[in-house]
């Protein structure tokens, strides 16, 4: 017999909606904000009252639209209303926030009463919830709801009152709770200037009562971190559709030095976006120069201390991504390392940020123009080709930002060191103090003129004697510290070696034991068990073949002696091996080497030099999408110099980094993924055959030299 059956929601839907898809307490009143926000409210009042012991209170109050008896009945008490899909914009134009309909059921996360009380139109309307009633029965529609309507002479606008009666741990507000919640209300609305005309004016006030603790009871404006515009390093700007950015980097330890980057990415998937990244130096220095800029307490006003500073950073971090003015949780939490920050550290300390040094704010647009798709508050975005995209195109901009960074600081540290040690050396040969003080004695014991000039042209003659061995130790330093540089850059080697090594040592116990089970019952879960580990294996030993094979320049004893090679034929086949990535990318090769050129040394150098430099050039042409590529090789020489200049059509290299020779340094990148040693060996193993690799500053790509001045032979000269 057939019948017309109808699907009837189970009475826990409510706390699936609320608990499951919101995180938490925090989530909870971050989602009841927005709705505020939602209803055109310019200010909303959040109160946490433990004034009465037998229970807590946690009142939001708005000024807003308020709501209509008729909008609760057919939208607010709606699970999932698809209303603000329909209706993208509230009646004032603001985009509005809330559009899966589950917002308001944050409430039963907070406490288990709930009395709504909402003005519209001079009409007032209550409802009061008990969420323990859902528990009591099996379906919602056997769940009665209590509504009251009512004309009232009020203004418009909503007043959540949540109760708590059972105090158990989950719903206990304490100190650190409600700083994380102040952290949580700080940044749910990002303290950029250009967004105010897109938000308006919207205020969110923090009241505390009744904490037994009277530091703990307090009237707050939530305000943007003071800690925000103290920054050392920030990098911000925008990135087109068609990835082009137009970006300015700032560094406030310099004179507040700032200019501006144009760069081209990729195309961006992800819609148009704003950036704004602001970098803090954690170190002892950085630290106290971030006090003396001006960090204080927001609400005595006395200076941080360096332990407060650190927690305060430590607490604010993060790189949050912002829709319609308001933060996508929960990117940009402090444990939330969505761009991958820390492990990209790892790999190079020295160089790259960790996520507990940057605040920031990324700015993308709506769902239909970006493709980026919110979930819940626990999840974020989805993670899509747009949500990939995202992450590279902001790991690229961060990495610039890195890269300014790297080279201040290494120039700083140079600078202080070089000077530190110059200047005890020149002491040991600056004789003038004493020169005068003799003769200031001589004079005073009458001696003659002309034995005073004796003596002086004996201290002067010394005091030459004494700089020339000066001279002759900076040249053993500098000496020294090209060895040093090999040492950085097989330090850089082993770490990376390190990883790798793990994944051998773990793999080879879960390997034997899903061989055995295969063994014993074989089946496709330990088949794909054993797949997926003979994938990671692969995937290590490939690694290791990479860091051997950048390690193979620096290995004299296996190069053996030098011999006779036309540097020709090297070049050439070394630009064979990128064949098919020249035809790829659609680069052009211009070769002008004479063909009758020999050089003495180890050609495998010279393999690596020009392997180095193509693998950049052709990393940077289809990183800024250059349109017309091209290398060119030009090779000139005379009885005494050969010059090989390498030129590419790409977007070259920065003036300051080239006039630093930073991009010769071990670990330093432009790249987002890199780890800094193709230039440093590539130098290395230039000297190793008398030249010198040098950076050109160019207006047209990026312009390579190498010069050495003897080891020049031709075949026509009988050798």
């Amino acid at each position: 017999m057939q019948k017309v059956s109808k699907i009837r929601p189970a009475s826990r839907h409510l706390f699936t909606i609320g608990s499951d898809l919101i995180e938490d307490k925090f989530a909870a009143i971050v989602e009841l904000v927005k709705n505020a926000y939602d209803a055109d409210s310019t200010t909303v009042d959040i109160v946490i009252d433990k004034s009465n012991t037998k229970c807590l209170k946690i009142i939001i109050e708005d000024n807003g639209h308020g709501m209509s008896s008729e909008d609760i009945e057919t939208k607010w008490l709606v699970p999932s209303t698809d209303n603000k899909l329909k209706v993208s914009t509230s009646p004032s134009g603001r985009t509005v926030q809330g559009r899966k309909g589950i917002g308001r059921y944050a409430a039963n996360i907070l406490g288990e009463e709930l009395l709504l009380e909402t003005v519209y139109n001079r009409e007032e309307s209550t409802v009061y919830i008990n969420w323990r009633d859902f528990s009591k029965y099996r379906y919602l529609d056997e769940v009665d709801i209590l509504t009251d309507v009512k004309k009232a002479d009020k203004k418009s606008g909503t007043k959540l009152t949540i109760t708590q009666w059972d105090m158990d741990e989950e719903y206990e507000w304490n100190r650190s709770d409600l700083d994380h919640l102040r952290m949580e209300l700080k940044k749910l609305i990002p303290p950029v200037d250009q967004l105010k005309n897109e938000i308006g004016e919207f205020n969110i006030g923090l009241r505390t009562l009744g904490f037994e603790k009277q530091e703990d009871n307090f009237t707050e404006t939530i305000k943007p971190f003071p800690i925000r515009d103290l920054y050392d390093y920030r990098i911000s700007g925008k990135v087109d559709r068609d990835g082009n950015a137009s970006l300015f980097y700032e560094n406030q330890r310099k004179n507040s030095a700032k200019f501006e980057i144009k760069k081209k990415y990729e195309e961006s998937k992800c819609g148009e976006l704003f950036v704004d990244i602001r970098v803090y130096d954690r170190d002892s220095e950085g630290i106290t120069a971030l006090i003396q800029r001006g960090l204080k307490d927001e609400l005595t006003g006395r200076y941080l201390s360096n332990n407060e500073a650190r927690k305060l950073l430590t607490d604010a971090n993060g790189i949050g991504v912002y829709r319609n003015g308001f933060r996508i949780r929960p990117l940009g939490d402090p444990e939330n390392d969505w761009l991958r920050l820390n492990q990209r550290r790892v790999d190079n300390p020295s160089f790259r940020i960790g996520s507990n040094q940057v605040i920031g704010y990324v700015f993308i647009e709506s769902e239909e123009k970006s493709g980026l798709q919110e979930q819940s508050a626990r999840d974020g975005l989805k993670k899509n080709q747009n949500y990939k995209s995202l992450v590279t195109i902001t790991q690229s901009i961060i990495a610039e930002l890195e890269t300014q960074r790297f080279n201040y600081r290494r120039n700083i540290a140079t600078a202080q060191k070089e000077k530190r040690l110059l200047g005890k050396l020149y002491e040991l040969s600056d004789y003038t103090l004493l020169e005068k003080e003799i003769q200031k004695v001589l004079r005073d014991s009458d001696v003659p003129q002309s034995k005073i000039d004796i003596i002086q042209n004996a201290i002067s003659k010394e005091g030459k004697k004494k700089e020339k061995i000066v001279d002759d130790l900076n040249r053993a330093i500098a000496i020294y510290q090209g060895q040093a540089t090999l040492g950085k850059i097989i330090n850089v080697i082993m770490h990376e070696g390190r990883r790798p090594l793990q994944v051998f040592k773990n793999e080879r116990e879960t390997l034997a034991y899903w061989v055995d089970e295969y063994l014993n019952s074989p089946d496709m879960e330990a088949k794909d068990e054993i797949k997926g580990s003979t994938e990671r294996i692969k995937y290590s030993t490939e690694t290791f073949v990479t860091l051997f094979e950048k390690l193979d320049p620096l290995a004299a004893k296996k190069r053996g002696s030098k011999d006779e090679f036309n540097i020709y034929d090297v070049v050439n086949s070394t630009f064979k091996i990128f064949e098919k990535q020249f035809k790829k990318f659609g680069v052009l090769i211009e070769l002008i080497i004479p063909k009758n050129v020999q050089l003495v040394g180890w050609k495998q150098d010279f393999t690596t030099i020009f392997a180095n430099l193509i693998d950049n050039s052709l990393y940077w042409m289809e990183e800024q999408k250059t349109q017309n590529r091209k290398i060119t090789v030009i090779l000139k020489q005379s009885s005494d110099e050969m010059c090989i200049d390498y030129h590419d059509s790409g977007p070259g290299i920065n003036e300051e980094l080239i006039k630093s020779a930073v991009i010769f340094e071990p670990e330093f990148t432009g790249k987002s993924e890199g780890s800094g040693l193709g230039l440093p060996i590539s130098g290395e193993a230039a000297n190793r055959n008398g030249f010198s690799l040098t950076a050109i500053v160019s207006k047209n790509g990026a312009h390579f030299r190498l010069l050495n001045d003897f080891n020049v032979r031709e075949a026509n000269d009988g050798l």
